[in-house]
């Protein structure tokens, strides 16, 4: 990893690929850390009559279900039956801002299990010997989780509930991080911008440091924990530390 002067009194600029928290945002700013977002992808319902009917069907049965994305959650949870009782599903879902989801709407004895990423929560669905799931996902979701189930002799239902649309934008100035929360933002950011070799990218996961590495050479720094806050605090802990070099 290359080193990276900074004065302490200089304010830092940090470029985010999806909308923050604004706490997340005034928080950095404490830090002399001002982060710009600016969204590389958009989120759109995709649901078709039969996901719809799908979805009530299984609104009434102790099915056992897969999220590894909290926009999936949000629009499940929208189609459920008007006030009715959330369903007595076993849910498995990826941690960080999907398993903060989950736990909002449902029981927290109603979640199996919750794992940093799709392969170790794929791992764990095959150890429990779960012999049919319902993975609520997007048309881009990632292949890991359903070829391990499916090697498995896993039954695997999925149900594309959700779509992610690439809004690429050029970038006329230089940060000194850009936070990247999934492969796709990554491809679209790519699409229009190249980078400083000074700037460092931070990554939500493995998945999305590896998007990253098919398009720059520049430092990657790589959150322990699928959240938008934890990359957030990573960035500022990285910066702190530059600081006082």
């Amino acid at each position: 990893m290359p080193t990276v002067f900074i004065m302490k009194d200089r304010n830092l600029r940090i470029l985010s690929t999806r909308p923050l928290d604004e706490a997340l945002v005034e928080k950095a700013s404490f830090k002399h850390i001002t982060i710009t977002t600016l969204p590389f992808i958009e989120i759109k319902k995709l649901v078709t009559n039969e996901v719809s009917r799908q979805i009530e069907m299984l609104s009434k049965l102790p099915a056992t279900v897969v999220f590894t994305s909290m926009n999936a959650v949000e629009v499940v949870v929208d189609l459920l039956p008007a006030n009715a009782v959330m369903p007595g599903w076993k849910l498995y879902c990826i941690g960080g801002a999907t398993f903060t989801l989950v736990k909002k709407y449902w029981a927290y004895d109603s979640i199996a299990f919750t794992a940093k990423n799709a392969t170790d929560l794929a791992k764990k669905i095959t150890a429990d010997k779960i012999t049919n799931i319902h993975f609520f996902c997007g048309n881009k979701r990632r292949e890991e989780l359903p070829e391990i189930l499916r090697a498995e002799n896993i039954m695997v239902n999925e149900l594309v509930v959700y779509e992610t649309i690439d809004t690429p934008v050029k970038i006329e100035e230089d940060y000194n991080a850009i936070l990247f929360f999934s492969p796709s933002a990554v491809n679209s950011f790519f699409t229009s911008n190249q980078v400083s070799p000074d700037t460092i990218l931070f990554a939500i996961g493995n998945t999305t440091a590896n998007a990253i590495k098919q398009f720059s050479s520049n430092s990657i720094v790589v959150s322990e924990f699928p959240a938008r806050d934890q990359l957030v605090d990573k960035a500022i802990e990285y910066f702190d530390r530059e600081r006082l070099r």
